[in-house]
């Protein structure tokens, strides 16, 4: 099944290539699955080098969640019938430029962040504090505290961008953001109760990275 996804992914990218390289109003379009297969792929593949004891089919993040699946078929619904109806909306390169610029921060942040972390990074939010398990505060962790997330963040709300579609960028940004905060104070409960004091001194000088969101309030 592994080989399956991976496979499948490298045909998506493949075939965005062609759109990317054509003359077609579906270019733009070519650059959003290279963007979204490469953003699966590479979750994979960290995961492989960072973490190998947590690998799992699950790790390509493919089935995140039905909400997750639901949004990416809605942003392609709209792509297609706002072409359909309004050609001229899905031919502003200038704008497209900047969603794939957005898209790749997001995922260069997130990569870079997953890296940093080692084998302190998982997707799945942890219960139980390993012998291992430290508290990163170095590189991009002292820029934001969820650097992950908040590569993730910009990244979804880029490729939306990148698509010209107006009523997805507006839905993406507030369920991720409201995704992140309940994600966020739920994994601080975790850190606060992992490092304590030492997660709280964190806390207080570096910033979440995501606008509007502080993080859990609570003091020892």
């Amino acid at each position: 099944q592994i080989a399956v996804r991976a496979c499948f992914l490298g045909f998506a990218f493949g075939c965005g290539v062609l759109l990317s390289a054509s003359r077609s109003a579906w270019r733009h379009f070519g650059w959003y699955m290279c963007s979204l297969s490469l953003f699966h792929y590479s979750e994979y593949l960290v995961t492989a080098i960072n973490n190998p004891r947590s690998l799992s089919l699950d790790s390509f993040l493919l089935n995140h969640s039905f909400e997750y699946n639901l949004a990416a078929l809605s942003s392609w619904v709209e792509f297609t019938l706002e072409k359909l109806l309004f050609p001229e909306l899905k031919q502003i390169t200038w704008l497209s430029t900047v969603g794939l610029l957005m898209v790749i921060f997001g995922d260069c942040l997130r990569k870079a962040a997953m890296l940093t972390a080692g084998s302190n990074f998982n997707h799945i939010v942890q219960n139980e504090k390993s012998d291992t398990h430290t508290l990163v505060t170095s590189g991009v962790y002292g820029w934001f505290r969820h650097p992950s997330y908040v590569g993730w963040f910009y990244w979804s709300i880029g490729t939306q961008v990148l698509l010209c579609n107006p009523i997805c960028v507006v839905g993406y940004a507030l369920a991720s953001w409201r995704f992140f905060r309940e994600r966020i104070e739920e994994e601080e409960i975790t850190l606060i109760h992992f490092f304590g004091e030492e997660y709280l001194e964190y806390k207080r000088k570096v910033p979440s990275g995501l606008p509007f969101i502080k993080g859990v309030k609570l003091e020892l």
